[in-house]
């Protein structure tokens, strides 16, 4: 079961890909969306929102894309998720009316269990993702895909 929204995977997966190919040149939106299946258009606004919160830099020009903006073991997973989360259109508090069971009860606890949950996440970190790929031979698999166009 997977507990992150599927904006949060896309996002931890966009940083981690742009970590693990932007070390010669920047990685472009294209080639981004590409490699995870996903039109270009999708990921923007989410690569948007990792260049304002400083987790990514964007570079432009003809040979522009997206890189770290920081080194990859001072972003965190947390810090990801948590900049994820807060592009989301949807308000959390615009449910309508509150019981006192959710008030008082629902609400705490689960807020609780998320503040722990992404503390979890804030132990990992991008480097840590990248040494993960990098064992599971992840950049080896996509070269010998055959998923490319001459």
């Amino acid at each position: 079961m997977n507990l992150l929204s599927r904006r949060s995977v896309l996002a931890i997966a966009a940083v981690v890909d742009v970590a693990l190919h932007s070390r010669s040149a920047p990685v472009a939106a294209k080639a981004l969306a590409a490699r995870h299946k996903l039109p270009p258009r999708h990921l923007e606004t989410l690569l948007q929102g990792l260049v304002h919160a400083k987790i990514l830099k964007g570079v432009r020009g003809p040979r522009g894309g997206y890189e770290l903006a920081r080194e990859r073991r001072r972003i965190t997973v947390g810090e990801i998720v948590r900049t994820a989360m807060s592009l989301s259109t949807a308000d959390p508090d615009d449910l309508g009316a509150n019981s006192l069971l959710l008030e008082r009860v629902i609400d705490p606890t689960v807020k609780k269990a998320g503040e722990s949950f992404l503390a979890n996440l804030d132990a990992i970190t991008v480097e840590n993702m990248c040494e993960t790929a990098e064992q599971a031979h992840v950049l080896d698999d996509e070269k010998t895909s055959g998923d490319f166009a001459i």
